[in-house]
């Protein structure tokens, strides 16, 4: 283990002697002035013509000594002018420092022990520039974090850095972290949610970037589906069959349900057979759910061996000719992996009207080849959630830009594509997204992940896939509000410690007195300051630099505020109410001063 160098002396070092000493110094120097002014100022306004010395204590030695004459009345009208004045002057000062140390969050002076200036040079916009030009990209110098709070430098992730962020319920994730991340992409947005709020800040700063779709299948910002996506257009072999029937599967259960050994595997299955029968025949999704419904259709299998899928048709005749109730109980699980094409408003955003729809159709090779737009996924959590749909759009956008990277030069977007999933566990469970990480980052692929602790995480990839995950991401931002004792004991381990100077007083016979000093090693934020990290305040760890106190940077006051408030204005039904919760927070935000004056 390294030896800190972080140092700080105990409050109770100083001595009562020590005290008194330098309260008599300040008597001294107070009166000394105070005589020197009066002086001073008392000759010159009684016109007396006495040469009064330079030297203060000359001053006070020469009146004390007869050796200089008191100005008389003029003498005791400065004396009292300057006394006013001093008076004045240090309540102005002492209100000031009140108001200072008042406003200062409580957890601030942990960021001297931190790290700061070059210890985390890496997240510097000169950093961030760099790497963005090495990239090609000029438009921005990388994803925004926050502003240290030691020298109010704004810190930056690079285009080629992960990110995960953990903020518990109303602590401003969405207003400090996505929305300002989106408002700066510069090129293609990805955005998964369950509310309304950042699509309506956004979607008309980002539509004059480029095209705008909102996938809503559960009405959650009230959106008509005046467009489509075919999600059968992803399955073009039983790989990505696979892939689509584990999305629904993994959607569709409760966090941290029991799976059955048997059947739920033999589900997944079974819908991966229909669903690429399905698109092999180019049907609608919800015939899937049909299929289902009727454990002895064989059409299915018909339509795999036509299409030389010999091995998979066999598959689902397996389970087609099985005994009725081990039949029965794989269908009913795949149907309750596919329980959401039964809605109708879900059908609607995913199913053509007729033969020849006249809505667009979402393409994501299209998409991600123009490089400008922005896709808004929402859906709700719980039964009947669109969030199978809402993961496999994500997962299909993520891959044909995963493709389009590969034919890039360099291996890599030559635009990137930023992905903020927010409610990542609660409606886009990506259950290979821990293993993938690491990989998008070279491909100019940018993720952010936002939870509201490290549980939610576990439930959706486990423990082992959860710390996967957070070692897979360069930048890790902490933003309050979770209790969590074990992930917050981690967390306080990382910031790590210091040495507290600390010292005591003894007394031996004969008034002999010994001062003894010794060095504590203290934690620099225990458990209990991150799970009370005031509103404002996020801690980050990043890829080597040392952990670093930042003060959080809400929409509200960056340079998209205006167009952000218009944007809430004209979609959000609350908008009056919306925005003045907004400048509410703002007002909390910023009711903490710039560290760089005070600590």
């Amino acid at each position: 283990m390294s030896t800190p160098n972080n140092r700080r002396r105990d409050p109770g070092s100083i001595s009562g002697e020590v005290i008194l000493l330098w309260i008599g110094i300040v008597l001294v120097v107070v009166v000394v002035g105070f005589v020197y002014a009066a002086m001073h100022l008392g000759h010159r306004l009684a016109g007396s013509g006495v040469e009064v010395p330079g030297n203060p204590f000359a001053v006070v030695f020469g009146l004390l000594g007869g050796d200089l004459p008191w100005p008389g009345a003029a003498g005791w009208w400065a004396l009292g002018g300057t006394g006013v004045i001093v008076i004045v002057l240090g309540a102005l000062v002492g209100l000031a420092v009140h108001c200072l140390r008042r406003r200062r969050s409580r957890v601030d002076r942990a960021a001297n022990y931190m790290g700061r200036g070059r210890d985390v040079d890496s997240l510097s916009r000169k950093s961030a520039q760099a790497t963005a030009r090495r990239l090609g990209v000029t438009a921005s110098p990388g994803v925004p974090i926050g502003r240290a709070i030691t020298d109010g430098n704004t810190l930056y992730g690079s285009w080629e850095d992960m990110h995960i962020d953990i903020w518990g319920p109303r602590t401003g994730k969405t207003t400090s972290r996505a929305i300002p991340a989106i408002l700066d992409t510069p090129g293609a947005v990805l955005v998964t949610s369950n509310k309304r709020d950042i699509v309506d800040a956004t979607r008309d700063v980002r539509g004059g970037v480029g095209a705008v779709w909102v996938f809503d299948p559960q009405g959650i910002a009230l959106e008509e589906p005046d467009w489509w996506w075919n999600p059968l257009s992803y399955v073009t072999d039983e790989v990505r069959a696979a892939k689509l029937a584990e999305h629904f599967a993994s959607g569709s259960r409760d966090p941290g349900a029991r799976t059955d050994a048997y059947f739920d595997p033999a589900g997944q299955d079974l819908l991966a057979g229909l669903l690429l029968a399905a698109a092999l025949d180019h049907r609608a999704i919800t015939d899937v759910y049909t299929w289902l419904t009727r454990p002895t259709d064989e059409t299915a299998v018909d339509i795999l061996r036509d299409h030389g899928f010999d091995l998979t048709a066999d598959q689902v005749a397996g389970v087609i000719t099985a005994p009725d109730k081990q039949r029965g109980g794989v269908f009913g699980t795949a149907q309750q992996m596919a329980s959401c094409l039964t809605n109708r408003q879900v059908a609607r955003w995913v199913t053509p009207r007729g033969m020849a729809d006249p809505r667009p159709q979402f393409r994501p090779e299209d998409f991600v080849r123009d490089g400008e737009g922005t896709l808004y996924s929402l859906s709700k959590e719980g039964r009947g959630t669109a969030g199978p749909l809402v993961t496999a759009l994500t997962v299909a956008v993520v891959e044909a830009a995963e493709e389009l990277a590969a034919r890039s030069p360099g291996g890599r977007l030559t635009t990137p594509l930023l992905g903020v999933l927010d409610e990542a566990a609660n409606v886009c469970r990506w259950r290979e997204l821990p293993n993938l990480y690491s990989h998008y980052g070279s491909r100019g692929i940018v993720l952010m992940t936002i939870l509201q602790s490290w549980s939610q995480g576990v439930e959706v990839w486990g423990e082992a896939g959860m710390k996967k995950l957070w070692s897979a991401s360069n930048v890790k931002v902490y933003g309050g509000g979770v209790s969590e004792a074990a992930f917050l004991e981690d967390l306080s381990r990382m910031v790590g410690d210091y040495d507290r100077m600390s010292s005591s007083t003894s007394y031996a016979r004969g008034a002999q007195r010994t001062v003894s000093r010794q060095l504590q090693r203290e934690r620099i934020l225990d458990v209990a300051d991150l799970a009370a990290l005031p509103k404002g305040r996020a801690v980050v760890f990043a890829s080597g630099a040392r952990p670093t106190l930042i003060r959080t940077i809400p929409w509200m006051s960056g340079p998209h505020a205006d167009a952000v408030r218009a944007s809430i204005a004209a979609h959000d039904p609350q908008a009056e109410r919306t925005i003045q919760e907004a400048d509410t927070e703002l007002a909390v935000v910023e009711a903490t001063v710039d560290e760089k004056e005070t600590l």
